[in-house]
C-alpha cells in the first residue's frame, strides 16, 4: 500500500506533519474555555466586589500552582549564567557540573506531568477568573442607572432605546390584543426639566403590532410602566398602543439586510402555506409567518433547529468554498476555492466576508455568533496555510464568545449549539464507526450517528426548561437532514437574486420549495403521531436523571447490535409507543373506557370535549390553543368522523387547535357564534376550514338536533333583537345535552356571570344536572344562581398546569363541592372521561402521564 511519507523537516510552510495522518485530537482549549464558561454563568447574578474577590481568589489559586514551575525557570536561568561566567573553570570542575546538570534533568523529565497537569488547571483558573470578572462586569451594567429601582417600583419612564432585535410575536389578537417582545438596549432616560442620563441597560419591551416592521439599531423614544426583569433584562417595558416614536433610522448596513429578507418573503409569496413560513425561517431566521401549528409540530418532532436559521446554515454555505468538515483535519482546501484558482488568503478573506454577512442578515443568535466563530478561527487556519482541527476552534469560540458576551453562558440556545457540534466532532465518529462494522453502509452510518449523537446529548437540556421528550426526533431528523443542504443553497441563492430579478428569485424560490416542503412535511407527519413526544420531569434533577438513562440505552444498546431479534423486538416496541393503536391503549392504560359518553382532552389551557355519539363517531365542541393535544386525544378515544364539530367562541383557547381535529378524520360541518369576535381568530376558522372544504354556519338559538343517541339543544346566545353581548366569551354556544342512556349535561363555554343570570332568564325550565363543563376554566367569575339551579354531580373543570390566571379559582371550586359535587380538573388528574348514569355514574381520569 502507498502511503505518503511524512515531511519532517521538509521546510514547506503547510508544516511538517503528514496532512493526511490525523494526529492526536488537541484538547488544551477545552478546559479553558469551560472555566470561563462556568466563571461567567455564575457571576451574572452576583454584585460587582462579589465577581472581583472571586476572580482574584482564582488567580491566586493559579499564581500557587504555577509558582514551583516559574521557581525553577529562575534558577535554570541563574544556573545558564553562572555557566557563561565560569568558562575558565578546569575540565574537572565541569564534569562535576556536567553530572549534576545530567541529575537535575533526569528528575526534571520525572516531574513533567506535574508541571503539565498544575499548567493546565492554572490555565483553567485563570480563565475562569477571567470570566468572572466579565459575568461580574456585565451584570453591574445590567444594574446601573435608574431602571432597575424603577421597574422594582412598577413606576413610569420615558426613554429613549435602541432595538437589538427582530421583534418576535408572543400573542396573538385572539388573547385579546397582538403582542410583539422586543429586545433593546435603553441609553437615554429622559427626567423632568429636560434632564437626561445616559445609560446601557438591556431591556424587554412588550410592544403592539404596530413595532413588528421595526429593524435592529433603530432608535425608538417610549414612555411606559416598568416592571421587573429576568437575568440580563434589567426591565421590563410596556410600550403604549400606536405606532412607536423614531427618533433614527437603522443604521445602512441593517436596511440592507432588511432588504435582503424582505426580497426573500416577497420571492416566496406563492408558494404553499408552510413552504412560505418556513424558508425565510431556515435560510434567515425569520419565522413571522410560521403558526403556532407547525411550530408545535417542529417542537415535537425536535426540528426546531431546522425551522431556525443555525450553525449549519454557515456551515454548509462555507462547505461550497472551502470543502466540507470532514476535510477539516487537513490543510488543502475543498469546494470551489481550489477549483478557481483562490489563493489561501484570499479564500480566508472571502470566507471571512461571508461569515461576517450571514450574522447581520440572519442576526446574532447564539448558534449563529457560535457557528461564526469557529468558522472565522478555521479560516484563519486556512489563511496561515495550517491544519484545521474543529474541537479547538469549537472551544476557542466559546471562550472568545463568553468574554465578549457573557450572558450567552447562560443561555439554552448556546448550550444545545455547543453540545449538538461537540456531539458531531467526537461521539458521532465512534458510532459512526460501530454501525460500519455492523453492515451498515458508510452514507447511512454516518447520518444515523449523527443524529443519534446530537440527540444523546441535547436531549438532557431540552428536558430541563421543557419537561419531554421527543420519540420520534432521530427518524425525523434523518428524513429531513437531506433536504436541508438543498433548500439552505437554494434559498440562499434567491435571497441574492430577489434585488436584482425577482422573477429569477421566484424560479429560485419554487426550486426551494420542493425540499422546504419536504421538511414541513416530515415535522408535521411526526408531530401528529400520538406518542411523538412524552412528559419527563422537569429542571435539573430531570436533566441528570435523562442523561443517565441515554447511558445505560446506549450502553445496552451497543450490545444489542449483536442480537438482531432482540434489536428488532425493542425496535417494535418503540413504534407502537410512538404510534399508539387506539386498541391497544385502551389495554394497557385502561383509559378511555369502553362506555365513555363524555370526554374532556388534556389540552393545557383551553377547551376541547368529546361527546361519543357511536362507534368512531363523536360530537367534538372546541379543539383548544394547539393542534396536537387535541389530535392525540381524539386518537385516543379511536374518534375518526366528526359529523359536528362546535366552536362556543372564537378566543384562540378554544379554536387554535382547528387543524389537530381536521387532521386525518372527516368533519361533517362546523358550527359556531354569530360574535365573529376577535376577527382574526374567526377568519382563521374560515381560512383553516375552507382549506378544509368544510362548511362553517352559525349555531341558531332554540336550534334541537338529534345525532345516534344524542341530542342537544342551543341555550345561548339569544336569538336577535335581544341583549347584545359584551364580548366572545358572553357569545359563547350553550349546550344542554341528553345522551342515549339518560346522562345530562350542561356545556356553558366561556359564560360570564351576567350571561348565566340571563341565560337562567332565557331558560327557566332549566333544571339539575349530572355534568357541567364548568365555564371559563372554573374562574371565579361565576353566578352562584346558576350553580345552584343545575347543582351538578360532576364539576368537570378544563385548565392548563402553572396558567397565569390562577385558574381555577379556590372559591369557585369550594362552592362546587359544597353543593355536592364532584370536582375534576385537568391540570391534576389530566384527560377524564365519564361513564355510566344514576348511582353508576363516575369519572375516570387518564392521570399525568405521557
Amino acid at each position: 500500500m502507498n502511503r505518503p511519507e511524512i515531511h519532517a523537516g521538509a521546510g514547506h510552510r503547510l508544516g511538517s506533519a503528514n496532512p493526511y495522518r490525523e494526529g492526536p485530537t488537541d484538547l488544551r482549549l477545552i478546559g479553558p474555555a469551560l472555566g470561563a464558561w462556568g466563571g461567567a454563568a455564575a457571576a451574572l447574578n452576583w454584585p460587582l466586589d462579589q465577581a472581583s474577590w472571586w476572580s482574584g481568589l482564582c488567580l491566586a489559586l493559579a499564581g500557587i500552582l504555577v509558582a514551583p514551575d516559574v521557581r525553577q525557570l529562575l534558577r535554570g536561568r541563574d544556573r545558564n549564567e553562572r555557566d557563561r561566567d565560569g568558562k575558565g573553570l578546569d575540565e574537572q570542575g565541569r564534569g562535576e557540573r556536567g553530572r549534576g546538570e545530567r541529575g537535575r534533568d533526569e528528575r526534571d523529565r520525572g516531574r513533567g506531568d506535574g508541571r503539565r497537569y498544575r499548567g493546565a488547571a492554572a490555565g483553567v483558573l485563570a480563565c475562569a477568573a477571567v470570566g468572572i470578572l466579565a459575568g461580574g462586569l456585565h451584570a453591574a451594567e445590567v444594574r446601573r442607572g435608574p431602571l432597575p429601582g424603577l421597574a422594582a417600583g412598577f413606576r413610569q419612564a420615558d426613554v429613549e432605546l435602541v432595538v437589538r432585535a427582530d421583534p418576535r410575536a408572543i400573542r396573538s389578537a385572539g388573547w385579546g390584543g397582538a403582542s410583539f417582545a422586543v429586545d433593546a438596549e435603553v441609553e437615554k432616560v429622559l427626567g423632568p426639566g429636560g434632564r437626561t442620563q445616559r445609560v446601557h441597560t438591556p431591556v424587554l419591551v412588550i410592544a403592539p403590532a404596530s413595532w413588528q416592521g421595526l429593524l435592529p439599531s433603530t432608535r425608538v423614544r417610549v414612555s411606559g410602566r416598568l416592571a421587573p426583569g429576568e437575568g440580563d433584562v434589567a426591565a421590563v417595558l410596556k410600550a403604549p398602543n400606536g405606532p412607536p416614536r423614531v427618533t433614527g433610522p437603522p443604521t445602512s448596513l441593517q436596511r440592507m439586510a432588511g432588504e435582503l429578507r424582505a426580497g426573500l418573503r416577497k420571492a416566496s409569496e406563492g408558494l404553499a402555506p408552510d413552504v412560505r413560513a418556513l424558508l425565510p425561517g431556515l435560510v434567515v431566521g425569520d419565522t413571522s409567518r410560521v403558526t403556532p401549528e407547525l411550530r408545535a409540530a417542529f417542537r415535537a418532532t425536535d426540528l426546531s433547529h431546522i425551522m431556525a436559521v443555525s450553525g449549519s446554515n454557515l456551515a454548509i454555505m462555507l462547505a461550497l468554498l472551502i470543502g466540507t468538515p470532514g476535510r477539516a483535519m487537513l490543510a488543502e482546501r475543498g469546494g470551489l476555492a481550489p477549483r478557481l484558482g483562490i489563493s489561501l488568503r484570499a479564500t480566508a478573506l472571502i470566507g471571512g466576508a461571508l461569515t461576517l454577512a450571514f450574522v447581520v442578515v440572519c442576526r446574532p443568535e447564539p448558534s449563529v455568533l457560535r457557528a461564526a466563530a469557529c468558522g472565522l478561527v478555521t479560516l484563519l487556519a486556512i489563511g496561515t496555510g495550517r491544519r484545521r482541527s474543529l474541537i479547538p476552534a469549537l472551544a476557542a469560540a466559546v471562550l472568545l464568545l463568553v468574554l465578549y458576551t457573557p450572558e450567552l453562558a447562560r443561555s439554552y440556545g448556546f448550550l444545545l449549539s455547543v453540545l449538538a457540534t461537540g456531539a458531531l466532532l467526537t461521539i458521532a465518529p465512534g458510532w459512526s464507526a460501530v454501525l460500519r462494522r455492523r453492515g451498515v453502509p458508510n452514507g447511512m452510518a454516518e447520518v444515523l450517528a449523527a443524529a443519534a449523537a446530537a440527540q444523546a446529548v441535547c436531549a438532557p437540556v431540552v428536558a430541563v426548561f421543557a419537561a419531554r421528550v421527543s420519540l420520534v426526533a432521530v427518524p425525523c431528523n434523518l428524513l429531513a437532514e437531506p433536504a436541508v443542504a438543498l433548500a439552505t443553497v437554494l434559498g440562499f441563492a434567491t435571497l441574492a437574486a430577489a434585488p436584482i430579478a425577482m422573477p429569477l428569485a421566484h424560479v429560485l424560490a419554487w426550486c426551494a420549495g420542493w425540499p422546504t416542503g419536504w421538511i414541513a412535511s416530515v415535522a408535521r407527519t411526526g408531530g401528529a403521531l400520538p406518542g411523538a413526544q412524552t412528559q419527563w420531569p422537569g429542571g435539573w434533577g430531570g436533566g441528570l436523571l435523562l442523561a443517565l438513562a441515554t447511558g445505560l440505552v446506549v450502553l445496552v444498546g451497543r450490545r444489542l447490535l449483536r442480537y438482531p431479534w432482540a434489536a428488532a423486538s425493542l425496535a417494535l416496541l418503540l413504534l407502537l409507543a410512538v404510534v399508539r393503536p387506539a386498541p391497544l391503549t385502551r389495554i394497557v392504560t385502561g383509559w378511555p373506557p369502553r362506555d365513555w359518553s363524555y370526554a374532556m382532552c388534556d389540552v393545557g389551557q383551553g377547551d376541547a370535549t368529546v361527546l361519543a355519539a357511536g362507534a368512531g363517531t363523536a360530537v367534538v365542541i372546541d379543539t383548544g390553543p394547539e393542534p396536537q393535544p387535541v389530535d392525540r386525544c381524539l386518537h385516543e378515544l379511536g374518534v375518526t368522523r366528526v359529523p359536528l364539530l362546535l366552536l362556543t367562541h372564537f378566543h384562540a383557547d378554544h379554536v387554535g387547535g382547528l387543524g389537530g381535529v381536521l387532521r386525518g378524520r372527516s368533519v361533517g360541518v362546523i358550527e359556531t357564534t354569530g360574535f365573529a369576535e376577535p376577527p382574526d381568530q374567526a377568519a382563521f376558522v374560515r381560512r383553516t376550514a375552507a382549506a378544509a372544504g368544510v362548511a362553517v354556519v352559525p349555531a341558531r338559538y332554540g336550534e334541537r338536533r338529534v345525532l345516534g343517541g344524542l341530542s342537544w339543544e342551543v341555550l345561548w346566545p339569544p336569538p336577535e333583537p335581544g341583549p347584545a353581548p359584551d364580548g366572545s366569551n358572553d357569545a359563547s354556544v350553550t349546550l344542554l345535552v341528553r345522551t342515549g342512556s339518560g346522562l345530562t349535561l350542561l356545556l356553558p363555554g366561556d359564560l360570564e356571570p351576567a350571561s348565566q343570570r340571563a341565560l337562567l332568564r332565557q331558560n327557566p325550565g332549566l333544571a339539575a344536572v349530572d355534568v357541567l363543563k364548568v365555564a371559563h376554566h372554573g374562574s371565579a367569575h361565576q353566578d352562584p344562581a346558576l350553580l345552584g339551579v343545575v347543582r351538578p354531580r360532576l364539576a368537570l373543570i378544563s385548565v392548563g398546569r402553572g396558567n397565569r390566571y390562577g385558574h381555577p379559582a379556590p372559591r369557585t371550586v369550594a362552592v362546587l363541592r359544597a353543593a355536592g359535587a364532584a370536582v375534576l380538573r385537568t391540570d391534576t388528574e389530566g384527560a377524564v372521561a365519564v361513564t355510566g348514569v344514576g348511582d353508576g355514574l363516575r369519572a375516570v381520569p387518564r392521570g399525568r402521564g405521557p
